[in-house]
């Protein structure tokens, strides 16, 4: 959080910034600044969207404890049970049958790509290692977070929100995957609002 504050402080202070001297220097500084102008607003913008994502994640943590799994399986394909757009995904086990894996996608391309490059298929081995250990909050029902470990594994980082992606038409509910109505009223609190429960 402290890191997307300080991003769009920057971003936004230093298009100002510029601005204000452009506006006492001669026309040529205000056509060097001219790239920073255009990219400047695109890039609020863009931080302004990181914020949602870390209100959510701080409603998965204050609802869910941390958990190290070891060899989750994941990958980049498109699973033909999940609607929506998914741009990767992991399986963790149901905490009601845990001979049952379900899957939770990246639902937002939005800082997805250091993910993508240690779970594609052919990423280098000391790529792949570094996700080999992840470190996970949430229930695999509803959502959850995914993080990557530090190097010495004491800490979580690289933190991002996956998503269960269920079919309102297929008639498949929280229920018939174990979830109690405490389960699901924790889900809620962690901002999920299902619709068939």
């Amino acid at each position: 959080m402290a890191i997307n504050v300080i991003g769009l402080l920057g971003w936004a202070g230093c298009w100002v910034l510029l601005l204000g001297i452009s506006t006492y220097a001669p026309n040529w500084v205000a056509l060097v600044f001219m790239p920073y102008f255009i990219y400047g607003p695109y890039r609020v913008l863009a931080q302004l969207k990181y914020f949602p994502a870390a209100f959510l994640m701080l409603r998965i943590l204050r609802t869910y404890p941390w958990t190290v799994i070891r060899n989750v399986p994941h990958g980049l394909t498109k699973r033909p049970e999940v609607v929506s757009k998914q741009y990767g995904w992991f399986e963790f086990p149901n905490p009601a049958s845990e001979n049952q894996q379900l899957p939770l996608v990246f639902a937002q391309h939005l800082r997805t790509e250091w993910w993508a490059r240690r779970m594609a298929p052919r990423a280098k081995p000391h790529l792949k290692a570094e996700i080999e250990t992840v470190w996970f909050a949430g229930d695999p029902r509803f959502i959850g977070l995914v993080a990557a470990p530090t190097r010495r594994g004491t800490a979580p980082r690289r933190l991002h929100v996956v998503e269960q992606r269920i079919d309102g038409q297929s008639g498949l509910r929280f229920t018939d995957w174990g979830a109690t109505p405490d389960d699901i009223e924790r889900g809620r609190r962690a901002g999920v609002y299902p619709v068939h429960p």
